[in-house]
């Protein structure tokens, strides 16, 4: 607007121009911690998790913020999409993964304590850690101090639910929602 003001009936030129300071946008950091473990597969709970993981990496890359993902099952902990700005490619990196064997959780919140400290030491405006999880695993984890903030999405089954998500959600403290 000011540019207008300045530039008036004329034409515009540069000295006309009127320039705002560039206020720098921090980016937030979601960190997903994705469950592709062999209890998942049952009655298409994994899909509807990468799914999910693929809407929240999109909403990121919408927002501005960074994301990063881990996926965790038989193959261990994999860091399938790095901490970095959101892109759809990592979207596409979410639905491509294959599911089985046991949940290894604690590794899996060691890992992304790991890279959520990293993340602070970067000056992410707030770390969001996203656990998609059915809570089908008989560890008992803590939650990873260096998170600003950690939702746990359960995928438990419907009809005969553990409810292990929901007393994580109390101890650690967290947000715990149904998928």
């Amino acid at each position: 607007m000011r540019t207008l003001v300045a530039k008036g009936p004329q034409p515009l030129r540069s000295e006309h121009l009127r320039r705002q300071p560039a206020h720098a946008v921090v980016p937030a950091l979601h960190l997903i911690l994705l469950d592709t473990s062999g209890s998942m597969r049952q009655n298409g709970r994994l899909a509807l998790a990468k799914g999910y993981a693929a809407r929240l990496i999109e909403q990121a890359a919408r927002a501005g913020d960074d994301v990063g993902m881990l996926s965790f099952g038989g193959r261990g902990v994999e860091i399938t999409v790095p901490p970095g700005p959101a892109r759809a490619a990592g979207a596409m990196r979410a639905r491509e993964c294959g599911g089985g064997g046991g949940t290894p959780l604690v590794q899996a919140l060691t890992v992304a304590g790991q890279l959520l400290a990293v993340s602070s030491r970067r000056g992410h405006r707030e770390t969001v850690l996203w656990l998609l999880t059915d809570g089908r695993t008989l560890e008992q984890p803590g939650a990873p101090a260096a998170a600003g903030h950690i939702v746990i999405i359960d995928f438990d089954h419907r009809d005969r639910p553990l409810g292990r998500c929901a007393a994580w959600a109390e101890r650690w403290p967290a947000e715990h929602r149904l998928a």
